[in-house]
């Protein structure tokens, strides 16, 4: 296994020592990386003072392991992952898989020693935040500040803070990582939309933390498996109708009452929501297909035309024929 030692920051001081230590060169905003390591994109951006992204969308051919020293503490380093294949996160005391399937949010104080691997032949898609604790900690009080929920916020300082955190992302956080791997990265449009995701993500983790969402690998690794793999089931049946909490609970082997509450616990929504919203983000790609009507994909996911078109406004704040029209429109210009 070919082993790196870098370290990152919330600005860019670390670009040029990263792509050196790897024998890669920076051009523009891309660290280009030789191919006998790993092919694909790795481009940073700082988003603003104290932000910075790292999009990384590659195919690794060695075994590779990154070992993580800082030589700054004073940021977050928040990484969300759809890799697909052999990726670890490691601590410590612990060593996690990570990837589309298995813990897909890691946030490591960068005070940590953290080691990433990658096994030859894995697809590794990782979107790192590294952002200033003073910036995190002064966007969570101000979000305390105008809570509905005076009596229950708690100062930043006040929350008990580990090295490392493991989580699932949410839906929305999801499908907006997804939806920015379809542009190419580099230029005005994919930094926009980069910087887009980022504050949503940033938002994403600011939630976490006001709702103290049970960090995942203190919860008993089963039952958190058998979660990860019913979340896979709903995702790859997408089209037929929910089929029930019930049914979804004895596959995970777990009573319904648990099932529903651990669902909720790891994804922060429960199994119809998540499956139905699933449905509607895989209509609004079948529309941009533009090879079926809207009857058409109301059927192809199993749901009534009027029930599609109510939950699809609901979700998106457009009808689909409005969305329809707006695609055509846009086709033409």
């Amino acid at each position: 296994m070919k082993k790196f030692t870098h370290h990152y920051g919330a600005d860019l001081e670390w670009v040029q020592s990263f792509a050196s230590k790897l024998k890669g060169r920076v051009q523009g905003n891309f660290i280009v990386l030789p191919e006998t390591i790993s092919n694909g994109e790795r481009y940073f951006l700082e988003c603003e003072k104290g932000v910075v992204a790292l999009y990384s969308d590659a195919i690794y051919q060695i075994d590779t392991e990154f070992i993580q020293e800082n030589i700054s503490d004073d940021f977050l380093s928040i990484y969300y992952t759809l890799t697909e294949g052999e990726a670890k996160v490691t601590g410590n005391k612990f060593s996690y898989s990570i990837g589309r399937w298995y813990f897909n949010m890691v946030v490591v104080d960068s005070k940590t020693k953290a080691k990433f691997q990658a096994m030859a032949g894995s697809k590794v898609f990782v979107l790192c935040i590294f952002i200033k604790k003073d910036i995190i900690e002064s966007l969570y009080n101000k979000n305390q500040k105008f809570s509905q929920n005076p009596n229950k916020c708690k100062n930043y300082n006040q929350i008990k803070m580990q090295e490392m955190q493991m989580y699932r992302m949410n839906n929305k956080s999801f499908h907006a990582i997804t939806d920015l791997r379809k542009i190419k990265a580099g230029g005005i449009l994919f930094d926009l939309n980069l910087m887009g995701t980022v504050n949503l993500l940033i938002n994403e983790y600011l939630t976490i933390l006001n709702e103290e969402r049970e960090v995942l690998h203190l919860v008993n690794k089963k039952d958190l498996s058998e979660i990860m793999l019913s979340q896979r089931y709903l995702m790859e049946n997408i089209d037929i109708p929910f089929p029930g909490n019930k049914l979804i609970a004895n596959k995970a082997n777990m009573s319904e009452s648990k099932y529903i509450n651990l669902f909720k616990k790891v994804t922060s929504d429960t199994p119809c929501n998540f499956f139905i919203c699933n449905k509607l983000i895989r209509s609004k790609e079948l529309l941009q297909e533009n090879t079926l009507s809207i009857a058409q994909v109301a059927t192809q996911i199993n749901l009534t035309n009027s029930y599609f078109s109510s939950k699809f406004k609901s979700y998106f704040g457009i009808s689909p024929k409005t969305y329809t029209k707006q695609l055509q429109r846009y086709d033409r210009d």
